[in-house]
């Protein structure tokens, strides 16, 4: 990167909260630790429990280490900030977050694509669904999903690379990619380019399948019987619950990033630029571990089991 100011980058949207940064400081640790322990709790049941050895909870697994993966590329430089009276943050780190929470999202929008068809297979085809989805194709799904995130990612840090910046603050709380091209006085147009291409791969062909998936689903629901319309409702539900709340801070932050907000209160935008990145690693474990017979009762199985074992081992 050319850079004619410094190699560092000064986040300009934290305000002075005086002692309270304490207060914020320990409220995100706790929202850390939550999202740690939630996640890991569900990957391991997955990994122990056999009869969840399925492509629909491969994916889910997928889904939870991509939120301890998204979470700990903001949370750490976050509370860091929280903590410092001088915002500023190298140039290295700042790429390196915007590299993982890009890979972050990138991941999530196509992971939750994949369980939607996977689930409108399921549902609209289930005599099928064996043959069709197995656990070797749900693995290469995974492989490609990931690889085309940090492939994506990858080129567009290295356009940005390439740009000489004429300033250093961003106004937000964390690094965001299209701030720091803001800050460009060289020519941006490849990275518009690629950047208005990337658009098209990660939300225009992710919501195609999404779209087709849910009307066929909500069609099985409206015309299908009881129990398939139940079996429905109770699998998707999550799924739809998370791709929503996903898709309305990613909305956010984008709009954010690109217009004028000066009308939103300061301490809404701050909030609400980091919601996709915190909410999400937060709910998707207690909403698919709750809705989901199969995980609610291997949790019941895994845990019970190691408590009455560690009380066999009292007596």
């Amino acid at each position: 990167m050319t850079n004619s100011t410094s190699d560092f980058f000064v986040l300009g949207a934290y305000m002075q909260v005086g002692s309270l940064k304490y207060l914020y400081f320990m409220l995100l640790v706790m929202t850390y630790i939550m999202i740690i322990v939630s996640n890991t709790c569900m990957i391991v049941v997955i990994c122990m429990n056999r009869s969840l050895h399925e492509p629909m909870y491969l994916f889910l697994c997928s889904l939870f280490v991509n939120e301890l993966y998204g979470s700990t590329g903001l949370f750490p430089l976050l509370l860091i900030q929280f903590l410092s009276d001088i915002h500023t943050v190298s140039a290295s780190s700042c790429f390196l977050q915007i590299y993982c929470i890009y890979t972050y999202a990138n991941i999530e929008i196509c992971n939750l694509a994949v369980m939607s068809f996977d689930r409108y297979i399921a549902i609209c085809y289930p005599l099928q669904y064996n043959t069709r989805v197995t656990t070797r194709r749900a693995f290469i799904f995974i492989v490609v999903i990931w690889l085309y995130a940090y492939v994506k990612v990858l080129i567009t840090l290295s356009l940005n690379l390439r740009l000489t910046l004429c300033g250093n603050v961003i106004d937000s709380v964390v690094c965001s990619n299209y701030l720091v091209v803001k800050l460009a006085c060289s020519t941006i147009r490849v990275n518009n380019i690629y950047g208005l291409f990337g658009v098209i791969l990660t939300v225009v062909v992710p919501l195609v399948p999404i779209l087709f998936s849910y009307m066929r689903i909500l069609k099985v629901c409206f015309y299908g019987c009881k129990k398939t319309r139940q079996k429905a409702l109770s699998t998707c539900s999550p799924q739809l619950a998370s791709l929503l709340n996903f898709s309305f801070g990613c909305m956010f932050d984008i709009l954010q990033s690109r217009f004028d907000m000066s009308a939103v209160a300061r301490e809404v935008r701050i909030m609400l630029s980091v919601y996709h990145a915190v909410t999400q690693p937060l709910l998707n474990p207690i909403m698919f571990g709750l809705q989901m017979s199969k995980i609610r009762n291997a949790c019941k199985n895994l845990f019970c089991h190691n408590k009455l074992t560690c009380h066999a081992d009292q007596m």
